[in-house]
């Protein structure tokens, strides 16, 4: 089981609550419905929102079943930014 760490970014630290959190997971939708598993139901609309990077990289529309973590991967929680 991969450990690392989700970064949260506005309105999805807002819903998380924390900035950052430790996880151990073995793929992308696994470490989100873990995290996902403590919090009410704005944190499931602002994920359902959210872009996504693993390491810098961007998951862009691949099915989050099939990215898989690493040992110390740093995943980002981008919600939808206002502004121009």
């Amino acid at each position: 089981m991969a450990k690392g760490v989700i970064r949260y970014w506005a309105a999805a630290k807002a819903a998380a609550g924390v900035a950052e959190e430790s996880y151990q997971a073995e793929t992308l939708a696994e470490a989100l419905q873990n995290a996902g598993a403590a919090r009410g139901g704005e944190f499931g609309r602002v994920l359902a929102r959210s872009s996504f990077l693993v390491d810098g990289l961007p998951v862009g529309t691949r099915p989050h079943e099939g990215v898989e973590l690493t040992d110390g991967a740093v995943v980002e929680v981008l919600p939808p930014f206002a502004g121009g």
